[in-house]
């Protein structure tokens, strides 16, 4: 995982960050997926939300900024459930699990997203698309087409945001984080053949109240995400991949389809009992 150390005392401004974003390549008019660490681009003026204005100045009038918003604190099939309830009696658990709110695309926050999404998902004329467990949050004037038709029972694939995003040609950007946060990868998980599936629980919304859901959807496993964008960094001698500095951080700059398409051919080969998929009309892999 890549990490960046801000330098004490340095401030940045939100024209410099701009200036930065456009130098490495942040396409006018375009659509970016971006995930942040507001710790490692530093002391910025104005904080997140100057950081949301520099992308969208990068990005300008045309463009549309992406995020994810994902929320695993209403799940008790999460990673972060387990963690949070590790070493508790049956009761404590119990009562931890009656306390879990329903998720509300309108009001749930989503806090281990950081200050970046959630400043985005806040911002005015934000859309969320409505997964209760990967929602995404968007700005800019393809964000409600973004955001729709995100099927509950299918957090990250073809009926997903990173499926539509693909589709656009979209570009991410990593913030001062490591490919480990890479979102991307997870719909080329999808577009192996036959990945393996897993059950799933979230708290939803019903008739003003709530109840536990369950449904059946791809398993997914980022642990070896961070290997696989190392050598996705590495393809083709590094040319799918810019990387510059943004504020205090190291940015890395890539096109979605690029990285998912990359991801599906990679997995089948490094994981065991996976099969490579063929190519499908139109370029990608289902």
């Amino acid at each position: 995982m890549m990490t960046t150390t801000p330098s004490p005392g340095v401030h940045h401004g939100r024209a410099e960050l701009a200036a930065q974003l456009s130098g490495l390549g942040v396409e006018r008019d375009g659509a970016l997926l971006v995930h942040a660490s507001m710790r490692a681009v530093g002391r910025v003026d104005g904080g997140a939300r100057s950081v949301v204005g520099a992308l969208r100045d990068a990005l300008g009038e045309g463009g549309t900024l992406v995020v994810p918003s994902f929320t695993p604190e209403n799940s008790d099939t999460s990673p972060q459930y387990l963690d949070r309830v590790r070493g508790l009696t049956d009761r404590e658990r119990a009562d931890v699990r009656a306390r879990m709110p329903p998720f509300d695309p309108a009001k749930t926050a989503a806090p281990s997203m950081g200050r970046l999404s959630e400043t985005v998902r806040l911002t005015e004329g934000a859309r969320r698309s409505g997964h209760p467990q990967t929602s995404f949050a968007a700005i800019g004037p393809l964000a409600g087409e973004l955001m729709a038709g995100h099927r509950p029972d299918c957090h990250l694939g073809e009926d997903s945001p990173l499926a539509r995003l693909y589709e656009l040609r979209a570009q991410v950007l990593l913030l001062g984080t490591g490919f480990d946060t890479c979102t991307a990868f997870h719909l080329g998980e999808y577009r192996m053949p036959s990945p393996p599936r897993r059950r799933y629980r979230c708290v939803v919304g019903a008739g003003g109240g709530r109840r536990w859901w369950g449904y059946e959807d791809v398993a997914l496993d980022d642990g070896d995400f961070a290997a696989l964008g190392a050598d996705f960094a590495r393809a083709d001698g590094g040319a799918a991949v810019r990387s510059g500095p943004v504020g205090s951080s190291a940015g890395r700059l890539f096109r979605l389809d690029a990285a998912v398409d990359f991801a599906a051919h990679w997995l089948p080969s490094h994981r065991t009992g996976a099969r490579a998929p063929g190519p499908v009309p139109g370029g990608g892999t289902r």
